[in-house]
């Protein structure tokens, strides 16, 4: 661990001299796990979240690190815009629940916006500290118990929280009819997130990530950089003293100009309080890079989709101070029943070429099920050490 530990360190600092992996196990993760040894709900918790980065460690072997402590994280609540807004679950043949529908309360921005109000939030400190004291009494001889905030891991995308208020084709609709409301409403969404980090703040409930902090779709935050300079032991943490993941998959579908018109303003306003950024999950990015992604502040990460033009980007990041976080395809672990290995390798290799000179991290991500075969990530790995160390 200390070895991996010390290669994210230089990755992040872009000193590392070859690639990371990281393959996220949360799409398939019921498949991996052995049968639950404990009884009540609390102990099953403590169990699943011990055994998960071990059933990592031993059955996948990516460049995860498994933590010298166990985590819980703040108990915060938050009724967004001050509105109770339906979502329908659906599950599937295995009662996994990945689809769902949401009932959207605007349907006409024009008439509609009045119905939203600030955010409300609450953190409950009692059960946070009861649930910290319990895990302690259970582990504590054993391994350390550390409070940490994951309630911004995926919060300060403005593009989603449209989504979830009006849906997608309602979303683009209004661009074009009510462009006027639609900026007012993106507006009003941003500084809905400001006030929220505000809160954070004042109510000292961030926490530093710069450690083995999941920090952006599948990364994780290691780094020398942060906190901020002025920043001192003890004190509350701040915004600037943090990694900051956003993201727009949901505008993949309006022109480069209108992204800049509308969106990236609003991004570069919440981004500019954080210390390092990564952007970007499924959307591919080349079209918005040049004029606009590259020039969001703190940048230090950019996903390069499946759907991305990865030579574009390639030549782009070169030599750069911006990460080429490549998210491969999860066609031939998750969707083939069985593992194209020499297809699988040649879509590694495309990347390689594509990222020479570049800082290249793999993050295998939207793997919903392995089809009764557990050793595919393990060996997905193993194949693209092989293929880093014949190539890089």
């Amino acid at each position: 661990m200390e070895i991996r530990k010390k290669l994210w360190y230089d990755h992040n600092s872009l000193k590392a001299e070859k690639p990371v992996i990281v393959m996220e196990t949360s799409g398939f993760q019921d498949e991996i796990m052995p049968e639950s040894k404990c009884e009540s709900p609390a102990a099953k918790e403590i169990e699943r979240n011990l055994l998960i980065p071990i059933i990592n460690y031993e059955l996948i072997n990516d460049d995860k690190i498994i933590s010298p402590y166990y985590s819980v994280f703040w108990n915060i609540e938050v009724k967004e815009f001050g509105l109770d807004i339906k979502v329908l679950h659906a599950k599937d043949r295995n009662g996994k629940e990945l689809g769902y529908k949401i009932e959207y309360p605007i349907s006409d921005i024009k008439n509609d916006f009045g119905i939203l109000r600030q955010s409300v939030y609450s953190v409950n400190r009692t059960y946070t500290m009861e649930w910290k004291a319990f895990v302690e009494d259970v582990l504590g001889d054993i391994i350390p118990v550390k409070i940490k905030n994951q309630s911004l891991t995926w919060y300060c995308s403005i593009s989603a929280k449209v989504v979830r208020l009006m849906g997608l084709e309602t979303m683009m609709y209004s661009m074009i009819d009510y462009p006027e409301e639609m900026y007012n409403l993106l507006s009003f969404i941003k500084n809905d997130i400001l006030a929220f980090l505000n809160w954070q703040e004042k109510e000292g409930l961030l926490v530093l990530n710069n450690e083995n902090d999941y920090v952006g779709g599948g990364s994780y935050g290691f780094t020398t950089e942060l906190p901020a300079d002025d920043y001192r032991q003890g004190e509350p943490v701040r915004c600037k003293d943090l990694w900051l993941h956003m993201n727009s998959q949901e505008t993949l579908g309006i022109s480069p100009e209108m992204y800049g018109e509308f969106i990236f303003p609003h991004y570069c306003d919440i981004a500019k309080n954080f210390g390092l950024v990564y952007y970007g999950c499924c959307e591919p990015v080349h079209s918005i890079w040049e004029d606009y992604i590259s020039k969001l502040p703190g940048i230090r990460k950019v996903s390069v989709s499946p759907w991305c033009d990865e030579e574009y980007m390639g030549n782009v990041l070169k030599n750069s101070n911006v990460i080429y976080s490549r998210k491969p395809s999860p066609n031939y672990i998750g969707v083939e029943k069985n593992f194209d290995e020499e297809a699988f390798r040649q879509h590694i290799a495309k990347t390689l070429k594509a990222a020479k000179d570049c800082k290249l991290e793999f993050i295998f991500r939207d793997i919903y099920t392995l089809s009764g075969d557990i050793s595919k990530p393990g060996r997905a790995v193993k194949i693209v050490r092989e293929m880093i160390d014949k190539m890089w």
